[in-house]
């Protein structure tokens, strides 16, 4: 949201009050996190004691929560409105802060981060990382505004246009603005399908249901990452409004309605530094099960199937040599008005216990679509409703509409007991055979209603999600056990991370839209989520062949796999022979790359740092690497550039050093831009000089013993010796010490 006319001037409506000084600076030990800094900000010049009457202040609290992350809290009247923060358990017991008030100011120590008081005018808060300033705020950044009733403000619509999922009236905000330097680029803020660099746009945390090809984002995520050497995230799970210098064009402008504006600093100096302590404050990702990472595949969503149909699919695969992991059944396998009665539709699906032993005995696992709907038609609705477990209306009433599903209510998972129950018949399906769910939804949260235990409603409506999916996710951890327990959900907030996988939403079924599908997923992974999918072929339509051809080699490339249409089927031989080959000969690689792949997940529970990575996160010392968002590192060692092109063509960035391509074994130098033609069975896809690959000995399956028939591939441009850790779905752990002067390839 924008509240200047210019670099001089407020816009007609708005009243800003600056924080103008450190008119005292305190050091204290009553912050939230223990030794901190507590800084009155008058707004307007002291120059006498008269200058203190009737003049508003800000309220300025520093601490520190971790080693590494500082948190800033700015209050205008700190007995009013704040949304509260994320869960953040990776807070620490103790003391971590260390803080000192002299003449100069006052600074506050975690670690190799630095926050920095000046005293006196102007104002000025500087972060500094190993000792070098990355950021700061100064004059007329920190501000407590008002907006006039006929404010010229444009809001604009943020969200849904619908009036019960839009934002909430507001009239009062805090701000908050740091510097964004020359050169600085800023990435993050939840899973973006525009340009990766967010420098110049404006973003509203506010999430939505808007598809991959608009403004809007399923996964709104109020942290962002600077190449400068830190990470913000703003402890609010309400709107958050972002101005990445596209206000002030040399700040980063950040605002939440109300009277309290919380945020954490988080160190560097590279991304992966920033991302392992911002994931260790929100949460880390799980381990996923090795058999989630084989291809999934859809019966999609209004095409028709029954038993006979998911057979002939299954057995399709297994005939052409085509690796299946998951079957999914979609929307329809329960009665259309009915989502959710968690039932099979016995129309075609008469014997759904004994299907889905069928489908077992097959080496199947089986995912499930769900929402947080009850439909009308339901024969839950009526028993939910008598027992308060929908939201309601002010008036008392549930609150229901005809978008999705008719006269459909929403689970209030704020209330334990309708958590409870809805988790019921959850763990019915699990007992009938149903391994893992796709929670779809969970991003049109109405704001005009009432909580079961009094939640704010702008809060409620990006934090719905993670309630939504925590009791989805709980259930999976205490019937299969936590290594084993996956979802494949659609939205999120801050601290998602904790419940994956997601995948990218509804997309269409075209290059542009594959291109934008891989921006948000790299956005996503820059924003702390380590896994990541996506529809092969696109959601909405049909591919032609091309598309569905260059999009498996893509998908298959991913850290997760999923086959899904809207209304077509996405098996590949409904296109042609060749998309038959493509998929066979990228998902065997895939299974081969599974003790790479596996460990990286393994990893990513440890440092919180994805799979699928952007050039600038792997290589932040590079510039060129920074605006590139048309390809990704999986894992450190692998580079992919996807081709979105029928004919083949493709331009890509190789970084520094000697890459060798795993297609066809040549070896070519990097620190520069390459433009290749490939066929529909080939893409560019490097390993990184000097890498060791341990590849496996199976094709057909990914959760198989690793360590059983194991190479490790050793390739061109490495020096000395390398340690290889390679670690069995069982939990058998190796660590290999190899000489790279031993080059196989």
């Amino acid at each position: 949201m924008k509240f200047t006319d210019g670099f001089w001037q407020l816009r007609p409506g708005v009243t800003a009050l600056y924080a103008h000084e450190a008119f005292d600076i305190e050091a204290t030990d009553a912050t939230p996190d223990g030794p901190g800094l507590r800084v009155t900000a008058p707004t307007a010049a002291i120059t006498g004691r008269g200058a203190t009457l009737n003049r508003p202040v800000l309220t300025v609290t520093l601490s520190a929560p971790r080693e590494g992350v500082i948190r800033v809290r700015i209050a205008h009247h700190e007995g009013g409105i704040w949304h509260g923060g994320f869960e953040t358990p990776g807070i620490e017991a103790g003391d971590v802060g260390v803080a000192q008030v002299d003449a100069a100011g006052g600074t506050l120590r975690a670690g190799a981060l630095t926050a920095r008081v000046s005293a006196g005018a102007p104002w000025s808060l500087a972060f500094e990382v190993d000792g070098r300033r990355v950021t700061g705020s100064g004059h007329k950044s920190a501000a407590y505004l008002r907006l006039s009733a006929d404010a010229s403000v444009d809001r604009g619509i943020v969200g849904n246009a619908r009036a019960e999922t839009g934002l909430p009236d507001e009239r009062v905000f805090v701000h908050e603005q740091l510097d964004l330097g020359v050169g600085e680029t800023i990435y993050g803020l939840g899973e973006r399908f525009g340009p990766l660099v967010k420098n110049g746009q404006s973003v509203d945390i506010w999430n939505a249901d808007g598809g991959t090809s608009s403004e809007q984002a399923y996964k709104n995520v109020p942290f962002y990452l600077s190449s400068a050497g830190y990470g913000l995230l703003v402890n609010d799970p309400g709107h958050v409004s972002f101005e990445i210098g596209s206000e002030a064009v040399e700040r980063v402008q950040f605002a939440v309605p109300g009277e309290v504006l919380e945020y954490f600093v988080v160190a560097g100096p590279t991304p992966a530094d920033v991302l392992s302590r911002y994931t260790a404050l929100t949460g880390r990702p799980p381990v996923v099960p090795a058999w989630s990472y084989g291809p999934w595949l859809s019966t999609s969503f209004t095409t028709d199937y029954d038993e006979a149909t998911v057979t002939s699919f299954i057995e399709g695969m297994a005939e052409r040599d085509l690796p299946l992991s998951v079957f999914h059944f979609d929307c329809f396998w329960m009665r259309e008005f009915n989502w959710c009665d968690f039932e099979w539709d016995p129309r075609v699906f008469p014997d759904p216990e004994g299907m889905l032993a069928r489908l077992h005995d097959r080496g199947l696992r089986v995912s499930a679509w769900i929402n947080p709907y009850i439909g009308q038609r339901s024969p839950l609705f009526a028993e939910a409703a008598a027992a308060g477990y929908l939201v309601r209306r002010r008036d008392g009433s549930v609150w229901q509409w005809d978008l999705w599903q008719a006269g459909m209510g929403l689970v209030d998972f704020t209330n334990p007991d309708a958590t409870a129950w809805y988790q019921g018949h959850l763990r019915r399906l699990v007992a009938q055979g149903v391994d893992c769910f796709k929670t779809d939804f969970g991003e049109r949260i109405p704001t005009d209603v009432v909580w079961h235990d009094g939640a704010d409603p702008a809060r409620m409506h990006n934090l719905y999600t993670q309630l939504y999916n925590r009791a989805v996710h709980d259930v999976l951890v205490d019937e299969r056990g936590a290594g084993e327990a996956v979802l494949f959900a659609r939205s999120a907030t801050a601290g998602g991370q904790t419940m994956p996988v997601h995948w990218g939403g509804d997309n269409t079924s075209t290059f542009v839209s594959m291109a934008e599908s891989l921006r948000g997923g790299l956005s996503l992974a820059m924003s702390g989520f380590a896994h990541w999918s996506h529809d092969i072929g696109g959601f909405e339509g049909t591919p032609d062949a091309a598309v569905f051809k260059r999009w498996t080699a893509f998908g298959l490339l991913s850290s997760h796999s999923r086959f899904h249409g809207s209304d077509s089927y996405r098996v590949p031989w409904a296109f042609d022979e060749e998309a038959v080959e493509v998929t066979r000969r990228f998902s065997h690689l895939k299974m081969q790359l599974m003790p790479y792949l596996y460990q990286q997940g393994l990893d990513a529970a440890e440092t919180g740092i994805p799979l699928m990575r952007p050039l600038a996160l792997e290589f932040p010392a590079d510039p060129a690497a920074r605006y590139v968002d048309g390809q990704y590192m999986l894992g450190p060692s692998l580079l992919v550039a996807p081709v979105f092109t029928a004919d083949g063509d493709v331009e890509f960035y190789l970084p520094d050093g000697e890459w060798t391509s795993l297609l066809t074994g040549d070896v070519v130098t990097g620190g520069r831009w390459r433009r290749e033609r490939h066929g529909f069975d080939s893409l560019p896809l490097y390993v990184r000089g000097g890498a060791v690959l341990p590849w496996g000995a199976r094709a057909d399956r990914p959760d198989y013993d690793y360590l059983d028939g194991l190479r490790l591939r050793v390739f061109a441009g490495g020096e000395g010796e390398a340690t290889v850790v390679v670690t069995t779905p069982e939990g058998r752990r190796e660590e290999f010490t190899v000489d790279r002067s031993e080059v196989t390839g």
